[in-house]
Parts: structure tokens; C-alpha cells; sequence
């Protein structure tokens, strides 16, 4: 497969991902919103789960299996590269977003979630600046130590 066609899934998949990733956290936002009121949380949580399994799962394995096919095509170089090191940093950041997401999913469904929706909202916002920061080294690869 070409370089830019690896380049260019992983890019649908990293847009995709990212798009779970933004809206899951605003459906816990309505769904905390409305925990009395069990008819609209379960809603909330047929949705939470299909979007967390059907969409970011996959968008997340497909985003990591074309990251490293591109990564392959020449591993050492990236990793003497600064960006790169950033970037993978940065990812590593957006796995463990991706995984608590689950965690906040199962804890809403369990009824034992304690995070408010102001708290919701304010971690709906931490992919963002993974988006800013993944995006800048990426394109950019700015000269961080030199």
C-alpha cells in the first residue's frame, strides 16, 4: 500500500475517533443531567454504548493499525525526531482518555458515577487540546530543543 493511502486511512480514522471522542463525553454531560429520570437515562446509555463500542473502538484500532504501517515505513527516524516523541506522548494521553471514557460509561450505567456535568464538560474539553497538539507536531514538526 502507498504512503499516502496509509496516510490518508489514517486520517479518516483519526477523524473519526476524535468525533466519538468529543461527543461521548456531552452524551454523559445529558445523561448525569437526567439521572432521575431512568426512561431517559437508558436511552442515554443504549447510545453511550453504541458509540463507545460501535464507533470509537473501532476508530481507535483502525487509527492505531495505519499510525504504525506509516510509523514502519521508517521507525528510527521518527524516533529521533522531538515532535514525534511529543506527539506519542500526547497519544499515549488520548488512550487513557479513550479508556476512562469506558470507565465513566460502565460507572453511569452502574448508577455509581459521581462526576457532575460541569465536570463532564470541563473533561469534554481535554481531547481538544490533544486534537492542537497532535495536529501541530504532525504538520508542523516544530524544532522543540534546537
Amino acid at each position: 500500500m502507498s504512503y499516502n493511502w496509509l496516510r490518508a486511512l489514517h486520517i479518516i480514522g483519526v477523524v473519526t475517533w476524535f468525533a466519538g471522542l468529543f461527543y461521548i463525553f456531552r452524551l454523559y454531560v445529558y445523561h448525569v443531567e437526567n439521572k432521575a429520570k431512568p426512561e431517559i437515562t437508558a436511552l442515554f446509555e443504549v447510545m453511550e454504548r453504541r458509540l463507545y463500542r460501535g464507533i470509537c473502538w473501532p476508530a481507535m484500532i483502525f487509527t492505531t493499525l495505519f499510525g504504525v504501517l506509516l510509523w514502519s515505513r521508517s521507525p528510527m527516524g521518527y524516533l529521533e525526531q522531538p515532535w514525534f516523541i511529543v506527539k506519542l506522548i500526547a497519544l499515549a494521553g488520548l488512550f487513557a482518555y479513550h479508556f476512562y471514557s469506558g470507565k465513566v460509561r460502565r460507572d453511569l450505567a452502574a448508577g455509581t458515577c459521581a462526576l457532575t456535568s460541569r465536570q463532564c464538560r470541563m473533561i469534554n474539553e481535554a481531547p481538544t487540546v490533544v486534537l492542537l497538539l497532535v495536529v501541530i507536531m504532525a504538520v508542523v514538526k516544530p524544532a522543540l530543543f534546537g
